[in-house]
């Protein structure tokens, strides 16, 4: 009985889940990486990704939700032509950089529960194909290499392309036992499998 009167406060408070009216990425075996060519005659422009990109997300227990994300990744764009379906997005992520929204819990996400940064120091993101649906929305695919554990993603993203910069923004849920991130926490206090990621990156453009 003690047990029970314990337990209801906390799920009458439960936090919603930050994942729920967004998109979840499909997770398959990870995917070939090959080069791509640029035809003959054409032009490719490698674009170090801009400091103000941004790579943060949000992750809950059932009692609240956590923000954070990563202070330190590098990465480029790829641009094949100025045809984002001929481009590529390459990322690593420094992962001993993750940050919360409290300092206890940062460090938590660095240890052996979860990160394991000593042990998996980089995130890697590179993708296999990008798609276009309509106007400036895309389904990006590629492999995310994470804890040890490499996979394919497919998830939905803005992409936009200017004379001047070339950007790309998602919002989409990922489970993170898919990469052997397992730790379930307290037991009257459980961390939901499903984070939502959020990226906003940028290139600029040289001028020739």
């Amino acid at each position: 009985m003690t047990r029970f009167v314990f337990v209801l406060p906390a799920l009458l408070l439960a936090c919603a889940d930050p994942v729920k009216d967004k998109p979840k990425a499909e997770v398959k075996e990870a995917a070939p990486e090959t080069a791509k060519n640029t035809p003959e005659g054409g032009k490719a422009e490698t674009l170090p990704l801009d400091s103000s990109s941004t790579l943060t997300w949000v992750g809950a227990k059932v009692t609240r939700k956590h923000d954070g994300g990563f202070k330190s990744f590098t990465g480029s764009i790829t641009l094949v032509e100025g045809d984002v379906e001929k481009s590529s997005i390459q990322i690593d992520v420094d992962t001993s950089t993750i940050y919360a929204d409290e300092d206890k819990l940062t460090g938590h996400l660095k240890s052996a529960d979860f990160f394991d940064v000593a042990k998996y120091p980089k995130a890697t993101f590179t993708t296999t194909s990008i798609k276009k649906k309509d106007g400036s929305n895309y389904e990006v695919t590629g492999n995310l290499d994470l804890h040890g554990v490499k996979k394919s993603l497919s998830f939905p993203a803005t992409i936009d392309v200017s004379a001047d910069n070339v950007s790309a923004k998602a919002e989409f849920g990922i489970n993170r036992k898919d990469f052997q991130i397992n730790y379930p926490g307290a037991a009257d206090d459980l961390i939901r499998d499903d984070v939502l990621i959020k990226f906003d990156i940028k290139a600029k453009r040289t001028q020739s």
